[in-house]
């Protein structure tokens, strides 16, 4: 439908429904979803090496180190190629930011500014299917059968980061990581941010402002 390549950036908090707003995103724009999280949590499914290392961090509720989540994003990047895509848990500082504008033109940031409170609330609710990572949230994104992945049909499980202690401690790193991450992006007149309590109110405002982007 839309031939404009276009490259974006998806900001906001663990929680913040950032896989189900990139999830419309991809069905409705067809640009590829390039996350970290999912990267990651594949390689601790597959138990590889990096998943190993990756999992120690995620359930102390710390962030994975930059040299892994660099070099694991950049090479994702590469095999892209030429194509429209939206990244989300990448760049998360501004040395990262630096790196990939070295690469690529990104040419939006999509910042989910959601407040924190609902956040700890809606995680306590949030079901995913981990080979896939598609999310659910009981109460307003629910899977058609309870317990279930809408696709496979195999059982949902929560992940050990979403416990609220967990997550408060996730929230707080964030605010102070991603802080400067925006201001440099904002710097370069490329920050759009979309505020609201639910992903249902937030939703057809990013899509028009995609329809502008992309048709423009």
């Amino acid at each position: 439908m839309y031939t404009k390549i276009f490259r974006a950036v998806i900001i906001g908090a663990p929680g913040s429904g950032k896989g189900t707003i990139s999830e419309r995103i991809v069905k409705t724009f067809g640009f590829l979803h390039i996350s970290s999280g999912d990267i990651l949590r594949q390689n601790i499914i597959n138990n590889t090496d990096l998943g190993r290392k990756a999992q120690d961090f995620i359930n102390s509720g710390q962030l994975v180190p930059d040299e892994i989540v660099t070099k694991t994003m950049l090479a994702r990047i590469t095999e892209v190629g030429n194509k429209s895509y939206i990244l989300d848990g990448f760049p998360r500082n501004s040395a990262q930011a630096d790196i990939l504008s070295a690469r690529e033109q990104i040419d939006a940031v999509i910042n989910l500014n959601i407040p924190h409170d609902v956040i700890i609330s809606r995680v306590k609710n949030r079901w995913i299917h981990a080979p896939s990572g598609r999310v659910y949230n009981i109460g307003f994104d629910d899977p058609k059968v309870p317990g279930k992945d809408d696709v496979t049909g195999e059982r949902l499980t929560q992940r050990e980061d979403d416990k609220p202690e967990v997550v408060a401690k996730r929230l707080q790193l964030y605010d102070e990581l991603m802080s400067p991450v925006l201001a440099w992006y904002a710097e370069r007149g490329l920050v759009s941010s979309f505020k609201g309590r639910e992903t249902k109110e937030i939703w057809p405002r990013v899509e028009r402002f995609l329809k502008d982007k992309v048709q423009g």
